[in-house]
């Protein structure tokens, strides 16, 4: 029952996303708590860490036990941490329309409405996504405990450059 649950809440997001427009992002929303904009914050940093292959800043905040579920297969922080480093995927870019950020407690959801710009296999790709990011507070630090890429329906919004 709580995973169509959580599986309507995801896809009503997704929708509800596809409607906005190109470079429409709400990440400096005033009306975000403090915590809410810390969550924001850190998910930006760690796209760009991811864009410049900083394995060593992700290792401190993937959690031990974190998961990563992308459109090839699902793994843990050992072989995405590997895969960032090989460069099997480079997290290029990632364009971000909009930002929900949900606190539950020591817990927080963070779903991002983005464009990728990847490169896999060695070929460049672009892909809409939500992405589900879950955090977990412990000892007064954020730690992601899941990373879930959900491809949308609708057009890339990136302009090509």
């Amino acid at each position: 029952m709580k995973a169509k649950i959580l599986g309507l809440f995801l896809a009503i997001m997704g929708v509800q996303s596809s409607y906005a427009q190109p470079h429409e992002t709400i990440t400096s929303a005033t009306n975000n708590t403090p915590e809410q904009q810390e969550i924001i914050d850190l998910s930006k940093q760690k796209w760009n860490w991811m864009a410049d292959k900083n394995v060593d800043s992700l290792n401190v905040l993937f959690d031990d036990r974190s998961m990563f579920v992308h459109m090839g297969g699902t793994w843990g922080k050992t072989q995405e941490l590997s895969t960032i480093k090989s460069g099997g995927i480079w997290y290029k870019k990632a364009e971000i329309y909009a930002v929900i950020v949900n606190i539950f407690g020591n817990t927080a959801i963070l779903l991002n409405d983005i464009d990728l710009v990847a490169v896999v296999g060695g070929n460049e790709v672009v892909n809409p996504f939500m992405v589900t990011e879950v955090y977990i507070k412990e000892n007064g630090k954020w730690k992601m405990g899941s990373l879930t890429f959900s491809h949308l329906m609708r057009p890339v919004k990136m302009k090509k450059q």
